[in-house]
């Protein structure tokens, strides 16, 4: 099931923009207390078939969606980001909320794999870009200040630190605050 976002982050079309709170691992393998993730990737990169799969510290297959937790700490100050896009990279990723499992996957327009373009002088995103877990954009709300709707994804997040993220890699953030980005 879904868990709608606290009021602080569930206005519709809004982007949390956020610092790394601490460095990750260069391994794809993150640990928070007992639990531990990591990915495993299927298909070739930027093509259709591409897939990257999360499996927990038990080697279970699991969601990235729906199976890491929001918040990283008890008090609800440091919360979860899963990358799917890191930093001056360009091929559009994003969690598959409608297929089996949630992986992550390149998104896809008219049968065809996506890219940002580039923001001269800079090559692809110039952050570190990808989703809260357990976070969900309501398509049939319209956020008063916007006057859009949900996207029916995740809540997207801008990582803003200076360390380059892995695909997939699930980063400690707190909120700085938030950004209004229409999803074209």
């Amino acid at each position: 099931p879904f868990l709608r976002t606290h009021a602080k982050l569930r206005t519709c079309m809004l982007r949390a923009l956020v610092r790394s709170y601490r460095a990750s691992s260069k391994q794809l393998l993150i640990t928070r207390r007992a639990m531990s993730f990591r990915v495993e990737e299927r298909g070739s990169l930027y093509t259709l078939d591409y897939r990257l799969y999360f499996r927990n510290s038990d080697n279970t297959p699991c969601s990235p969606f729906h199976d890491i937790p929001l918040y990283a700490n008890h008090e609800k100050t440091v919360l979860n980001m899963v990358v799917e896009v890191p930093r001056w990279t360009n091929a559009k990723m994003e969690i598959a909320t409608g297929e089996r499992l949630n992986p992550i996957k390149q998104d896809v327009k008219k049968e065809k794999v996506r890219f940002v373009h580039n923001c001269f002088p800079y090559h692809g995103y110039i952050w570190n870009y990808g989703a809260f877990p357990q976070t969900w954009e309501d398509p049939a709300h319209v956020d008063p200040r916007t006057k859009c709707k949900g996207d029916n994804d995740p809540l997207d997040v801008c990582e803003i630190g200076s360390k380059v993220a892995e695909r997939g890699e699930i980063k400690k953030v707190k909120v700085l605050g938030c950004l209004a980005m229409i999803d074209e």
